[in-house]
């Protein structure tokens, strides 16, 4: 298999022999950046979106001396707003989309802001309520004017997408059914019979289009953002959720590629055992993948969503890498992830049938955090994709710890925690006494310096690639935390207060640790 690394324009090589791999990857510029979804943006409306905030937050890393900007998945999000949980694989999420930007198209005219309760947290009903009738009301527009300009780059979208035209219908019929799940349609659409796909296309031919209108948007908007990010050196960091939602465009089109009883209901669902985060595990819900089925038919489904992602992103996380080897599967009427048990997954076969289709080595970086097991290291080191390190797992025991700095290896990305984790001065006035010792002596400092003294630490390690939530770059408490996993309801909800990220001084301060270490783009 030819191996993969995060800087495909430096390195456009394949090799097979581990040592050599290394041995290059080694030879990788050192980079660095934050980690902060577009929904935590400051800005009006409710959630940050692809607009001016986005292009001031990109000029602040540029100005930083920062070469990375990692995201959240971008989809469309279901149940509990978790991007994690979205209704399409493919699609983009909708209340991204700037509306100056539309109304610039002569979509709309200029959109008035709403009065919400808060701009200081994200309430995603509320600003649903407000932006989707917007949206659809540019999109009847865009329509019935026949002359615009930019239809033949619709069209060309609606033509190049082919995930698009189930993905609208399906988000059609679920405003028809008042937001009902595709398992509770009237059984000839659930089913998707022919007639009742035929039936169905006509009768919301609107809704359709609006829904195809809105991922135009966003994916003009987000190629905007990329090209912008690009320009001034610095690459998207994107992420790919290892399953998709039970609800969603993709197990409603793909029924075949699932662990489904003859109803469609789910027969297990995934999760993970125990661990760190929760004493009873993880009981995510999501479908599980029917492996065997995905492999007769050449894995194509999974090459087309890398496919996607990789013209989304300069280089992609994949979550719960570890699946790939084996995962936590559970049976449909647990309550907890407790009695489950561990499957074997595709392993280095998916990854050899995505490189020989993309016909590239992959950027990808593997989420390895968690029970890592030797045949997720066996695979890690097949595939040759760089892990991850995070630093709040560091102080819990020896010298010997496999996130303390000192043992890392070049081919990894370290945090100082991620989108999962309290942010950095929460962890500190939260953990145990001996974990905060640990930590104030490795890093000799006083539990005032810890914040910045743990992102020195990251950036000085020899970690290829060194990333940091926006919330450390200001030393926020846990009142910044981005998720609580085990918690179903208050998260993805944080958002920048305004301001904060325009202070050059801080730039011009990260900048001078990013250039001590080598990491300047």
């Amino acid at each position: 298999m030819r191996p993969a690394f995060c800087l495909q324009e430096h390195f456009n090589i394949f090799k097979t022999d581990r040592l050599l791999q290394r041995e290059v990857f080694m030879k990788m510029k050192r980079k660095s950046g934050i980690l902060m979804h577009p929904t935590s943006l400051p800005g009006h409306g409710g959630i940050g979106t692809l607009g001016e905030e986005t292009r001031k937050f990109l000029k602040f890393l540029h100005e930083a001396g920062q070469s990375l900007w990692q995201v959240l998945p971008l989809g469309p999000t279901a149940y509990g707003n978790s991007p994690y949980s979205c209704y399409s694989a493919f699609a983009g999420n909708p209340l991204l989309i700037d509306l100056n930007s539309v109304a610039a198209d002569g979509d709309l005219e200029e959109p008035v802001q709403p009065q919400l309760a808060s701009e200081d947290r994200v309430d995603y009903a509320a600003v649903a309520a407000w932006k989707y009738p917007l949206l659809s009301r540019a999109a009847q527009r865009f329509i019935e004017a026949s002359d615009s300009h930019h239809l033949q780059d619709f069209e060309d979208f609606c033509a190049d997408n082919v995930w698009l035209e189930d993905y609208a219908l399906f988000m059609a019929l679920k405003e028809h059914f008042e937001g009902a799940g595709w398992s509770d349609w009237p059984e000839e659409i659930a089913r998707r019979l022919p007639s009742a796909i035929a039936e169905y296309t006509d009768k919301l031919r609107t809704s359709i289009l609006v829904q195809k209108y809105m991922q135009w948007q966003f994916f003009r908007q987000w190629r905007e953002v990329k090209r912008f990010a690009n320009d001034l050196g610095i690459d998207i960091f994107g992420d790919i959720p290892i399953f998709v939602a039970y609800d969603s465009a993709d197990v409603w089109v793909h029924r075949e590629i699932f662990k489904l009883d003859e109803r469609g209901l789910p027969l297990v669902v995934a999760g993970v055992p125990p661990d760190y985060f929760s004493e009873t595990g993880q009981l995510w819900g999501n479908p599980v993948y029917d492996w065997d089925a995905i492999a007769a038919d050449g894995y194509s489904w999974w090459i087309q969503r890398l496919r996607s992602s990789l013209q989304l992103y300069d280089l992609v996380r994949i979550d719960h890498f570890r699946g790939f080897a084996a995962y936590w599967e559970v049976a449909a009427t647990e309550e907890t992830a407790i009695n489950g048990r561990w499957v074997t997954g595709p392993g280095e076969k998916l990854f050899n049938a995505v490189s020989n289709a993309l016909g590239e080595p992959l950027p990808i970086i593997a989420e390895d955090l968690g029970l890592i097991t030797p045949d997720v290291e066996k695979l890690l080191d097949t595939c040759g994709f760089p892990g991850m390190k995070v630093l709040h797992f560091a102080f819990g025991s020896g010298s010997d710890n496999y996130y303390l700095p000192h043992n890392y290896s070049p081919q990894c990305v370290v945090y100082t925690g991620t989108h999962d984790n309290n942010t950095t001065r929460g962890w500190f006035n939260e953990v145990g006494e001996n974990e905060r010792q640990h930590a104030m002596s490795y890093l000799r400092c006083s539990p005032q310096e810890i914040v910045w003294e743990m992102i020195r630490a990251a950036y000085s390690s020899v970690a290829a690639y060194a990333v940091i939530p926006v919330q450390d770059l200001f030393s926020l408490d846990s009142g910044a935390r981005m998720n609580t996993p085990g918690l179903s309801q208050g998260n993805w909800e944080w958002r920048l207060p305004p301001g904060l990220l325009w202070n050059f001084q801080l730039a011009e301060e990260l900048k001078a640790i990013t250039s001590f270490y080598n990491r300047l783009a």
